[in-house]
């Protein structure tokens, strides 16, 4: 699976599995809703009292799958949070570029962004491995990032 194929089939299967370390080191996971840019970025948004961001704020090491029959993809990352009240021009463009992405994924994301405790992360993976267990034998690919 190419790069381009990569970002086609996360933006048709959007809810992943992420997954976590908890501060005493066992995983926790969560469906999310991603949005892919097309520079392989994944953008999702979460409340500031979730597992997951308190999670990422302490370790920002964190994993993602996304399938659809026998295909699935995995990735590992590290997550960024976007933080709107950080006074660089530079973090708010990225901050902008990140919802715009993220709410052509998902058209009730503006609804969630006046919540007082909602937050963008994004995530930048550093491997990403896709598989496919419908062709025998199985087709499986690490993505050139």
């Amino acid at each position: 699976m190419t790069r381009d194929e990569v970002i086609k089939f996360l933006r048709e299967n959007k809810i992943v599995v992420e997954a976590s370390l908890h501060r005493d080191g066992s995983p926790q996971a969560a469906a999310v809703g991603i949005a892919v840019t097309d520079d392989l970025h994944l953008v999702f948004d979460t409340v500031t009292t979730s597992r997951k961001h308190a999670n990422l704020l302490r370790d920002p090491r964190c994993a993602f799958v996304a399938w659809h029959g026998g295909v699935t993809i995995q990735i590992e990352g590290q997550a960024e949070l976007l933080y709107p009240t950080r006074p660089t021009d530079e973090l708010a463009e990225q901050l902008a570029a990140a919802k715009a992405a993220y709410f052509s994924a998902f058209p009730d994301g503006p609804e969630r962004e006046s919540w007082p405790d909602i937050a963008y992360w994004r995530v930048r993976p550093t491997w990403i491995r896709a598989s496919d267990y419908g062709t025998s034998p199985a087709a499986i690919t690490v993505v050139d990032l």
